[in-house]
């Protein structure tokens, strides 16, 4: 663009249309930082600096949870091609987190950066590095694109502070494919070992262990249709009608079918060896274009103590098709934010189906710095509120008797031509970033859509609006759609909306958070 430079895209309350941001070197990003407006998000997690991307699953130890993720050092240099280390965050309560630096190192030995993987804590020393050792299986590439992706171990004697190498060969080679990575491993106490699932192109790959070093493959979970697997889970969780299920989630590109490009999951049947799937086809724990690369992990309270009926799942606030498009890179100087993390149980629908439902972790109560109580408000057409906010919670439950659709206009431009669309619409659930600045140069991944039962005449929304991003929890939290934004930071206006009816707002509560 001739005559304008990035700066003034972005200098003010302007975040610029242009669809591709490229990094800048550190001084300047910098300097840009310092005269920029500032969209680093107000109470989600994000990197420091420079860049990040997967979050690694959190694990407990000695009081608080180690939030593991992908952190490339050298992106302002490099791009996301430079590599990627583990850097290490800490926290008691999933809201408010720690700062800890690199844990897992990059280039210290000849196979390069470290993937994605797993930590977990081996109390009973069966590696050999001691009891309560903290061992890291990840993913390393020694040569690009010549099937040497391979899982590699790391350790760690200090609590998960920071880990050693364990050689330079792989615990678990390469069988000669492409796709063969991101290892997620788990402690099968019944029968005394370990289990692995491996993202293996169109399958997850099940392997066993007596001592996380040496694996032995036993099967694999096969789908098509959804793009190359990634990132997989395992976990065991309790209904709140009691059954035990198993859960086998992959992060997956569905778009190609009309599918969400976020966490695919399937409830089932485990038995040490094999998963065996409720249905063929998964369900999604998010709707929305930007929630990748996620993780489940274990809750645990103050003591420890496990909660088999709940987990918490945090993820990525990105997306692959778009992963350098932000205002935060000359703005912030960092590219990398993650959703809320999220408390998620296991339901049984009227169908006699199970899923998984969404909520807010508990914690970010203890953050609010203001509510704003504005009771029950009857719409017909648009309603501008009298509040102004970059980065919120609005929560309200919409009743009607007939309507077409209904829901809100979130961060709206004074004139009203700009916002974000979250709301129901006929048959489904909807949050639609089009009119507003946004990731998507191409223009198809606009509006996210999940089913809706227009003959419950009523819904309910709790919505977590910051400064680039939206998260939609429709009713109990079976459907969640999270999204990038980019919002000019005048557009702080809030309006509701009916289209072909009138319809009551109950109960709308607008909440400010101070981390």
């Amino acid at each position: 663009m001739r005559g304008m430079s990035r700066r003034a895209l972005f200098a003010g309350t302007a975040v610029g249309a242009t669809a591709a941001l490229l990094p800048a070197p550190p001084a300047a990003a910098s300097a840009r930082a310092a005269a920029c407006a500032r969209y680093r998000a107000a109470y989600h997690f994000t990197v420091p600096d420079q860049w990040k991307n997967d979050p690694q699953r959190p694990v407990w130890i000695d009081g608080e949870y180690h939030y593991y993720y992908l952190y490339n050092p050298d992106y302002f240099t490099g791009g996301t091609t430079a590599g990627t280390a583990w850097r290490l965050a800490t926290s008691t309560d999933l809201v408010h987190f720690r700062d800890r630096g690199i844990a897992v190192p990059k280039d210290t030995t000849p196979n390069g950066d470290v993937w994605s993987g797993c930590a977990v804590v081996d109390t009973d020393g069966t590696a050999g590095f001691g009891r309560g050792a903290v061992v890291v299986l990840a993913t390393m590439e020694p040569v690009e694109g010549a099937n040497t992706q391979a899982q590699y171990l790391y350790y760690s004697t200090d609590g998960g502070r920071t880990f050693t190498h364990h050689g330079t060969d792989p615990v678990l080679p390469n069988p000669g494919v492409r796709d063969f990575r991101d290892p997620k491993v788990i402690r099968d106490e019944e029968r005394g070992r370990w289990v692995m699932v491996l993202a293996e192109n169109n399958k997850v790959g099940f392997y066993h262990s007596a001592d996380l070093k040496s694996w032995t493959y036993v099967g694999g979970f096969v789908k098509d249709g959804i793009g190359v697997l990634e990132c997989p889970d395992l976990f065991r969780i309790r209904a709140d009608d009691g059954t035990v299920k198993w859960v086998l989630g992959v992060s997956a590109n569905g778009k190609g079918s009309g599918l969400p490009n976020t966490y695919a999951y399937w409830t089932g049947a485990f038995d040490g060896t094999t998963f065996t799937p409720d249905a063929a086809e998964p369900q999604w724990l998010d709707h929305g274009w930007d929630w990748y690369g996620a993780v489940t992990f274990e809750k645990r309270d103050s003591s420890g103590r496990l909660d088999e009926g709940t987990r918490y799942a945090i993820g990525w606030l990105n997306n692959w098709d778009y992963p350098n498009t932000t205002p935060t890179i000359d703005s912030d100087g960092f590219n990398g934010t993650d959703s809320i993390v999220r408390e998620v149980t296991l339901k049984r629908a009227t169908s006699g189906t199970y899923y998984l439902a969404s909520r807010p972790v508990a914690a970010l109560d203890s953050y609010v710095s203001r509510t704003v109580r504005l009771g029950d408000l009857e719409v017909d057409g648009t309603h501008v509120l009298d509040y102004r906010g970059l980065s919120y919670e609005v929560s309200c439950e919409i009743t009607w008797e007939a309507l077409t659709g209904a829901g809100l206009q979130l961060r709206r431009s004074p004139d009203g031509v700009r916002h974000i669309d979250a709301g129901v619409y006929g048959d489904y659930a909807f949050l639609n970033r089009r009119t507003t600045v946004n990731p998507d140069a191409s223009g198809r991944w606009q509006e996210s859509k999940s089913p809706f039962d227009p003959s419950a005449r009523r819904v309910r929304l709790r919505i977590l609006v910051d400064r680039t991003s939206v998260e939609m929890f429709v009713d109990d939290g079976r459907y969640v759609h999270s999204s990038e934004v980019f919002p000019y930071l005048i557009d702080d206006r809030l309006a509701l909306f009916t289209i072909g009816g009138r319809a009551v707002f109950r109960d709308t509560v607008i909440r400010e958070f101070a981390i």
